[in-house]
């Protein structure tokens, strides 16, 4: 089994004047969406319970997972992490400016299990080249190290300090996925947020991640 990526050749331009210059930029490709019905009767088959009992556990532990996320309580997800809830905010000097209104975003955390990161770690992935005329120029297998970022760890990541949200490096490009700079449109492929010490706002606060 391998995950399937597609590398498509993009125009990419850095700024309006520029004529732009053509790039290989690589995406997930993604099958569709599995809907809850289909993962409830494969889990009953799995199991060898009855697909009406697989749903009213399943039901069961989504409603409990909910309440304990939401009373702040890191729950853990079976057999795939952990999850629970962050914000993002900015930072202010002064007690006396503490409010609610500096909350600028809620957010769900979840963070896999070292089990789930050696699976995908150990997963290969196939890249299919496509040029700028739709034709399939070349197939690549893998053969990075399969490192698995780890949100908790990355900067810029909700990780319970005073970190901050400072967006994605590199200059604006149009079209394409992200691949170490901020393109328009596409999907994240590389690149990314970056932290540091806050970015000063126009009120005098920094953003931060908690």
């Amino acid at each position: 089994m391998a995950l399937r990526v597609k590398a498509v050749e993009r125009l990419l331009k850095f700024d309006k004047e520029s004529a732009g210059k053509y790039r290989y930029v690589m995406k997930p490709e993604l099958y569709t969406s599995l809907d809850q019905k289909k993962v409830i009767r494969e889990a009953a088959l799995r199991s060898g319970v009855s697909q009406g009992v697989m749903k009213a556990c399943w039901d069961a532990a989504g409603e409990v997972i909910k309440a304990w996320a939401t009373e702040g309580h890191s729950v853990a997800l079976p057999g795939l992490g952990t999850m629970r809830f962050g914000l993002r905010s900015k930072a202010v000097e002064k007690v006396e400016d503490v409010k609610s209104g500096l909350i600028s975003a809620r957010r769900i955390i979840f963070t896999p299990s070292v089990d789930l990161k050696d699976e995908l770690t150990n997963t290969a992935i196939q890249i299919t080249c496509i040029d700028r005329y739709g034709k399939e120029v070349k197939r690549v297998t893998s053969a990075d190290d399969g490192e698995v970022e780890d949100t908790e760890q990355t900067p810029g990541s909700d990780t319970g300090n005073t970190g901050s949200d400072t967006g994605n490096t590199g200059s604006n490009t149009q079209g394409g996925g992200n691949t170490g700079s901020n393109t328009q449109g596409g999907d994240n492929t590389g690149g990314g947020s970056t932290g540091g010490d806050g970015d000063r706002d126009p009120d005098g606060g920094t953003n931060s991640d908690e």
